[in-house]
């Protein structure tokens, strides 16, 4: 749908990763706005889906969990997106009790009447809602939705500190850059197969020196993930380690381990070793 480009757009700064695949973003991820009039949290969170593992029942309760803290809810859909009357979350947002901004992403895929006719439709089933049209990928319309969004929030002490861009640590974003590395790279069910986890990260004056393991269920995937002689792998760290660069604004030497930790993605205790378990 182009969530994480949206967030990217109104927070300034690349804290969710973009890939063109489907269900790239797994956690619930705060990108926090600072000016010295006002403070603004947005809160990324997974797409909605109909879960086919516990891995993906915990993306969808924080897709939910969203719902109980909000003062706006962004509902971003696409003019590809197959609309289901009948869907779940569809029929919660429609009995919810605040303000809703439904905004039609990648505008410039659909004809003026196409657009029109989905305005149409989403207008019936959300008739709350506020429609916005907008194209996260080429900042078209953002600028209004931020207008909008700052118009409806409610006065209130900030909740974080006013130098503060997230909440998550630096070693989240390093986990998230090979994981987004890993999706542009890897083809089918491998890259969903894939988490990855800092085991050491050492900040010296002039580097970052960091150790990652990726995990994958099954020893056919971690030879796809590692290649031909290592190559897979060394193109996959060498991706990840320049955007790690970019983001810390320093050098960085990035170690890859390669580990099967079988059916990871149903089991709880793995699920909340990595951040994906709700207290």
């Amino acid at each position: 749908m182009g969530k994480s480009t949206l967030m990217n757009r109104l927070v300034g700064e690349k804290l969710s990763i973009i890939t063109p695949k489907s269900q790239t973003t797994r956690h619930r991820i705060i990108g926090i706005v600072n000016r010295p009039e006002y403070q603004v949290v947005y809160s990324d969170t997974p797409g909605v889906l109909q879960p086919n593992y516990k891995l993906q029942e915990q993306m969808l309760n924080f897709s939910l969990s969203a719902l109980d803290d909000a003062d706006v809810l962004l509902y971003v859909t696409d003019v590809v997106e197959k609309i289901d009357k009948n869907d779940e979350f569809l029929s919660r947002v429609q009995r919810l009790n605040l303000p809703v901004l439904l905004l039609i992403n990648k505008i410039d895929q659909t004809s003026q009447a196409g657009l029109e006719q989905l305005v149409d439709t989403w207008r019936e089933l959300l008739p709350k809602a506020e429609i916005y049209p907008i194209s996260a990928l080429n900042n078209f319309s953002i600028d209004r939705v931020e207008k909008r969004i700052l118009e409806l929030l409610p006065e209130s002490p900030p909740y974080f500190e006013k130098d503060a861009l997230t909440d998550k640590p630096a070693r989240f974003f390093v986990n998230e850059i090979i994981r987004e590395k890993a999706l542009m790279l890897y083809q089918k069910e491998v890259p969903y197969a894939i988490e990855a986890i800092v085991e050491e990260f050492k900040e010296e004056a002039d580097i970052i020196r960091i150790r990652a393991t990726i995990l994958v269920e099954r020893e056919t995937q971690k030879g796809i993930v590692i290649g031909h002689k290592g190559e897979s792998l060394k193109r996959l760290g060498t991706l990840a380690r320049k955007d790690i660069e970019l983001f810390f604004e320093k050098r960085v030497f990035l170690q890859l381990f390669v580990k099967v930790e079988k059916d990871w993605r149903n089991r709880d205790n793995l699920l909340k070793r990595f951040g994906y378990k709700l207290d």
